[in-house]
């Protein structure tokens, strides 16, 4: 579904954000991305939302190369962005140009009801609360169905006890219709409640140091022994940018530079 072949990100002024990235995601995957501060990992997603473009290698959704934002992948930014002058519904809506005023209506009461904000469809951005806002902004993503759906620190600036709930709502949406997911966090402990596999990232340039694959069972018990062995192999991975040796409850494959 998603492929980034030696991809690398060189901008204008001469810095080199990210190189030799090969990365395959298939369809209905959750890849999670983790890393430290300015090792690249938005850079990446605005390359595959399309939003920047690759200096050197290719980036392909369902075998096509990316030359633009398009329908087929939605982002979520750390923000919601909603536009503060229209409605819940005309935020949803915004995107629907194409569709007909009734099917644009059908598409944007159907998200939202699954995001929980049906009732909230005439509200204006100012009356939610910052998690309502976010989930307003995922059903705006979400609203054509895209088969790829980007999210960058998408739950950051929320309160612990919201984060938790939202993380937890992103996985029912995403039992939906199975979108491959692709985010990005600096959270472990929401990296190991939402991955199928985990991509840590170091810099500078921007590389894949590791990748850890998840196998938990869902929903997943953070006290249980099989996570906590698993956050410490992701932080070992970050520490050391080499792969941890235990395998008890996940497979971390190195990556060839």
């Amino acid at each position: 579904m998603l492929t980034l072949s030696n991809v690398a990100k060189r901008f204008d002024d001469g810095f080199l954000a990210l190189d030799q990235i090969d990365l395959e995601v298939v369809a209905g995957e959750i890849v999670v991305v983790i890393g430290g501060s300015g090792c690249g990992k938005s850079t990446l997603l605005r390359m595959i939302a399309g939003l920047e473009s690759a200096t050197r290698g290719a980036v392909l959704v369902a075998g096509h190369p990316v030359t633009g934002p398009g329908a087929d992948v939605g982002v979520v930014f750390q923000e919601p962005r909603l536009m503060p002058w229209l409605t819940v519904e005309e935020n949803v809506r915004f995107g629907l140009a194409s569709f007909s005023k009734g099917d644009a209506k059908n598409l944007a009461t159907e998200a939202l009801a699954r995001v929980g904000l049906k009732q909230f469809a005439e509200a204006l951005p100012r009356q939610l609360s910052g998690g309502m806002a976010q989930r307003a902004a995922i059903a705006r993503a979400l609203v054509v169905k895209p088969p790829v759906l980007l999210l960058d620190e998408p739950f950051s600036a929320l309160d612990a006890f919201t984060r938790l709930d939202l993380q937890e709502h992103l996985l029912d949406l995403w039992g939906w219709y199975r979108p491959t997911l692709l985010v990005v966090t600096h959270d472990i402990e929401e990296a190991l409640t939402l991955a199928d596999r985990i991509v840590v990232m170091e810099g500078q340039p921007g590389r894949i140091a590791a990748e850890i694959k998840l196998d938990l069972a869902r929903p997943r018990t953070r006290g249980s022994t099989s996570f906590t062995t698993t956050r410490q192999a992701v932080l070992d991975a970050l520490g050391d940018a080499r792969p941890t040796d235990n395998r008890t409850s996940s497979e971390v494959a190195p990556i060839r530079r």
